[in-house]
């Protein structure tokens, strides 16, 4: 991947708070769901319960998509990726722990929520596998697709 594009994507993954990530339910259909998300470069990271579909789909078939967008105003300004990853449950306390950092220093307003010991969490890495950059500035509809 030229420097160029890895720039690009990074820029988009680091302003961003959202994806939309799908998962598929056992049933074979896609499963579509918006959460948060951190980062380390590439790697992308979120936490959800473990009792949740996505954890029960990704149990299943580790193989997910996702979609992150920035906002804009008019269609010349689109910009976003579509990535495919492999998930994976992080269970190392070394991981959880940075992710957990990476988490308070990108939504401070977690400190909130305090502790959660009603809930049991999961903790998720997504490694990319397949890239695409979708920008608008560069002509409508204009994406490139980058194997990492």
């Amino acid at each position: 991947m030229n420097e160029g594009l890895r720039r690009q994507i990074l820029s988009i993954i680091d302003d961003c708070e959202d994806m939309t990530i799908a998962t598929i339910r056992p049933d074979g259909f896609p499963q579509a769901t918006t959460v948060s998300y951190v980062n380390d470069g590439l790697v992308i990271y979120f936490i959800t319960t473990t009792d949740s579909q996505k954890a029960h789909n990704i149990a299943q078939d580790n193989k997910v998509s996702l979609t992150i967008n920035r906002h804009y105003e008019i269609w010349d300004d689109i910009q976003g990726i579509s990535m495919g990853a492999f998930a994976a449950l992080v269970t190392d306390a070394d991981e959880k722990e940075k992710i957990g950092d990476l988490l308070m220093e990108k939504f401070p307003q977690a400190a909130n929520y305090g502790p959660v010991s009603e809930v049991e969490l999961a903790f998720f890495r997504l490694e990319p596998k397949v890239i695409s950059i979708l920008d608008y500035k560069k002509g409508f509809g204009h994406t490139e697709l980058i194997e990492v």
